[in-house]
């Protein structure tokens, strides 16, 4: 799996998902992130970024939508 090395964040309700380059920029490109580098919307945010930023973020996603295991 990738280290965090080359990585950007945005910042989330529950702490700070990490993104490579391509997701940040799409990110960025689709505005869910504010001035502050905040995303309100993390469903919209979940569905924009690939499967490796989804994989590094798992612990945290899985917090975000209430995942059981």
């Amino acid at each position: 799996m990738a280290g965090s090395t080359g990585r950007k964040t945005v910042s989330v309700s529950r702490g700070l998902i990490m993104l490579c380059e391509t997701c940040f920029d799409q990110v960025v490109n689709e505005k869910l992130p504010d001035a502050r580098n905040f995303v309100s919307n993390p469903e919209a945010l979940f569905d924009t970024i690939c499967l490796g930023c989804t994989d590094i973020n798992r612990p945290l996603i899985d917090d975000m939508l209430g995942s059981s295991e």
